[in-house]
């Protein structure tokens, strides 16, 4: 007789929208309506709404063991505590997990929410059963996790794995916190946008910059637009330059790459694995894997509810 693995509730925490769903083992097998954060005018109002949504699951799915947030910002793991999320204001110094587990009674956890992805990759899905792993989400911003020796690297503030903030330009372009050439600002969705409208314009093609977003370019090169294939290959030279100190500093064994700049698939991953494996050593590139995530928009909810279950004690 075979028993059904615990269940847990994954939040997902978005700039603009909160997703709940119950997760059962790699699955989430209930999704709620999102709450857009615009309709909450401060951090108490959304996370009263965001706790009605869970009891609301929990009178639907009997069983529920923990309650996992996924936040877009800086988190202490070890305390709750939100420090500040960059896109919803109002949100600075909460103490989330303690302010949530009042409200509906079970174990809560709160992480950053790229680290909740490489987390459900690493448990789960693409680098499952894997110790040395590193893992990147690729949208409007870079996020990204660390596993070494098979223990989740947090850093002392809770804050390691920002490889979105690691330079590949000394002298380039200013970040959000005053540092130099970071990676997210080169490859971010905006920013690919932002290069393909210009490049089309050179050759005096007009383009809006909804024309020129990844899902288009990638697209527009699968067709065999030289300006689009020619971004993709600019973007897998610069990520292949932030890959090859992280695999020089942690020697993965895996590089798993989500989010939805990765959709582009072999325009951006061939090119990737060709430049990142070209500087590397032996050692380092030595059965190095670069693959796709495995979970899609709900790899949040799966690592956060993954995490809380397992903090838990109950997986």
């Amino acid at each position: 007789m075979t028993t059904s693995p615990p269940l847990g509730i994954g939040i997902d925490f978005g700039g603009t929208s909160v997703k709940c769903g119950v997760v059962s083992g790699a699955e989430v097998i209930a999704l709620a309506d999102r709450l857009e954060t615009d309709d909450y005018p401060d951090a108490g109002s959304l996370i009263d709404a965001m706790a009605a949504t869970v009891e609301s699951l929990r009178k639907a799915h009997s069983g529920i063991a923990a309650v996992g947030i996924g936040m877009p910002g800086f988190v202490d793991f070890d305390s709750g505590l939100v420090h500040n999320l960059s896109n919803v204001p109002g949100w600075a110094g909460i103490p989330l997990r303690d302010e949530f587990a009042k409200r509906c009674d079970l174990p809560c956890q709160v992480e950053n929410d790229a680290n909740a992805m490489a987390y459900a990759e690493w448990k789960l899905g693409a680098a499952k059963g894997c110790s040395h792993v590193v893992a990147l989400t690729l949208g409007t911003g870079v996020g990204g996790g660390i596993i070494s020796h098979g223990i989740f690297i947090r850093g002392a503030k809770s804050a390691a794995g920002e490889l979105g903030q690691t330079s590949i330009h000394w002298e380039g372009r200013k970040g959000a916190y005053g540092n130099l050439g970071a990676l997210e600002d080169y490859i971010g969705n905006n920013e690919l946008a932002a290069e393909a409208q210009f490049a089309y314009a050179r050759r005096r093609i007009e383009k809006t910059l909804a024309e020129c977003q990844p899902a288009a370019l990638a697209e527009a090169a699968s067709a065999g637009d030289g300006i689009a294939l020619a971004i993709w290959e600019d973007a897998a030279r610069k990520l292949a330059s932030g890959l090859v100190d992280c695999c020089y500093l942690l020697n993965p064994e895996i590089i798993v790459i989500g989010g939805g700049v990765s959709q582009a698939g072999n325009l951006l991953f061939a090119p990737l694995e060709e430049f990142l494996f070209s500087q590397l050593s032996g050692p380092f590139k030595d059965g190095l894997r670069i693959v796709p995530a495995h979970f899609g928009n709900e790899a949040g909810i799966i690592g956060a509810a993954r995490l809380s279950l397992e903090e838990a004690g109950v997986v």
